[in-house]
């Protein structure tokens, strides 16, 4: 796939998943407006039974006060008629109730305005009730604290709430959360005056009802306020918005993995590609020699001379361990790549070993007109490991510093001691690495761009199996590197190394 192709994917999975997270933005604030229209519902309904009950019930205690003071003793279990407001208890009540007022006072029930201004004992009556606030006498606070709960049970509203009762005679509030706010037997002096209440969230409650409503108009009003209203109305949404959260980190997870693992595979996918290119390239010179020298064996005028004939069979045979040698770095890197390998520990001294190494590219070194130099200050150059594997990770290294150096390398090999082992510096002076070189330099088929070096030969296997071997024997391998200021490849091989 190329590159316009998987932007093009890209660019289509944003827009899904961005346009099904607003989506699901909108059906969550959707929710959210129905919670609260169905709360605000719930709310106004509560407190207009709860407001018609305490109607219900003050029409109730005036009954049985007339009652009363015809000498009739009633006792009414208000808990009762609190816990079920909706009974037919109160209205079989009140029914008797009149009955018996009929018996007591039939000539004020008969008479309409004598019945108004209180019946034959009015003045009584107005004995009984003057000089006190109409509405707070008309509510029991601990009844209504009791019916305002009762309601709040029934539709399963276990938000927290205040509540308070205002009159709008008096512009105070009298009954606030279960107790009266004003003193009662002396109103006036204790009225608070609503101007003084605007820090009272009551006040600026949207949720209230009228009370004792009449052709006069209302006289108070049942106001109650929801501190913790936006936590009860998230309650049902945290659950869908927090799903909606994990599932759209989920998605975004899967696809940039997904992302990630697609330049991954076109990575590697250019990798292998160069790699064949390379393989294809190096098997294609070794075939034409051994072509060429095959045709002029045959031919007669070198058939006639044995010298000739040996000199291209040496050819053909130099051809073809070349062709082995590549084959075979191949088919090592698959048995590592599979651990289907063994390790030899001896002891080998690494001096011993670096100075064999150098003297196979001292030759071509010297021919570009460049240096190797060495500072073996390692006191104890041995170590435990295996020996073939050891001389190849150190030819890989200065095979390394040789093909990507300039016309003049200089190559410097040093060793010291460490804490428990041996380190091995190898540095050039060549082309560098970039930081990105650097992250994929052990990766395998990878390799470094040579800019103006056209004659870089290789299949990136060498620092790829370079790095198999130092983790297989429990050592390390860094690289220190600028880009155009040469390269530091460093080994740690530990002292003691034991072969899993």
């Amino acid at each position: 796939m190329n590159r316009v192709g998987i932007w093009t994917i890209i660019i289509l999975m944003s827009t899904g998943v961005v346009g099904s997270f607003f989506i699901q933005l909108y059906w969550i604030n959707y929710s959210l407006e129905l919670n609260e229209s169905k709360f605000d519902q719930n709310i106004f309904s509560a407190l207009s039974n709860v407001a018609a009950q305490i109607e219900r019930m003050d029409e109730i205690r005036q009954s049985t006060e007339l009652l009363n003071l015809y000498g009739q003793k009633v006792n009414i279990d208000w808990d009762e008629v609190a816990r079920s407001p909706f009974s037919s208890h109160d209205y079989s009540f009140t029914v008797r109730i009149l009955e018996q007022l009929f018996e007591l006072d039939s000539i004020s029930l008969l008479n309409h305005n004598l019945l108004m201004e209180g019946g034959a004992l009015s003045s009584v009556i107005l004995q009984q009730t003057k000089g006190k606030p109409e509405l707070a006498e008309r509510i029991d606070p601990a009844i209504l604290d009791q019916v305002l709960e009762v309601e709040m049970e029934n539709r399963n509203l276990r938000a927290k709430y205040e509540y308070g009762v205002l009159s709008l005679d008096d512009r105070a509030i009298v009954i606030e959360n279960g107790r009266f706010a004003v003193n009662v037997s002396d109103f006036e002096a204790s009225v608070v005056e609503i101007d003084d209440l605007e820090l009272n969230p009551l006040v600026n409650s949207r949720y209230r009802v009228r009370l004792f409503t009449s052709p006069e108009g209302s006289q108070g009003e049942l106001i109650i306020h929801f501190p913790d209203r936006s936590r009860f109305i998230w309650e049902d949404a945290w659950v869908t918005l927090f799903g909606s959260l994990i599932f759209t980190a989920l998605i975004l997870f899967c696809f940039g993995y997904t992302i990630f693992v697609i330049f991954r595979q076109k990575r590697l996918s250019e990798m292998k590609n160069d790699f064949i290119n390379n393989m294809t390239h190096e098997f294609k010179t070794p075939i034409a020699t051994i072509s060429l020298a095959a045709d002029s064996i045959n031919s007669p005028s070198i058939s006639q001379k044995p010298e000739k004939v040996l000199r291209f069979a040496g050819i053909i045979k130099q051809e073809n361990q070349r062709m082995l040698n590549q084959v075979e770095k191949v088919l090592q890197m698959a048995l590592i790549d599979k651990r289907r390998f063994s390790l030899r520990p001896v002891e080998v001294d690494l001096h011993e070993m670096i100075e064999k190494c150098i003297k196979h590219f001292a030759f071509l070194v010297h021919k570009k007109e460049g240096s190797i130099l060495t500072s073996l200050n390692a006191r104890n150059p041995i170590v435990i490991g295996d020996k073939m594997h050891i001389e190849n990770i150190l030819n890989n290294l200065l095979d390394n510093a040789y093909k990507y150096s300039p016309d003049h390398p200089e190559i410097k090999v040093r060793t010291q001691d460490t804490e428990d082992g041996v380190e091995i510096r190898v540095s050039d002076n060549g082309i560098g690495l970039s930081a990105e070189a650097r992250r994929n330099i052990f990766d395998k088929f990878y390799r470094v761009h040579t800019g103006n070096l056209h004659d870089v030969k290789g299949f990136g296997l060498g620092l790829t199996y370079v790095k198999a071997m130092m983790t297989a024997h429990k050592g390390e391998i860094d690289v220190e590197s600028s880009l155009g200021k040469g390269s530091t490849f460093i080994l740690r091989f530990p002292r003691n190394f034991q072969a899993d």
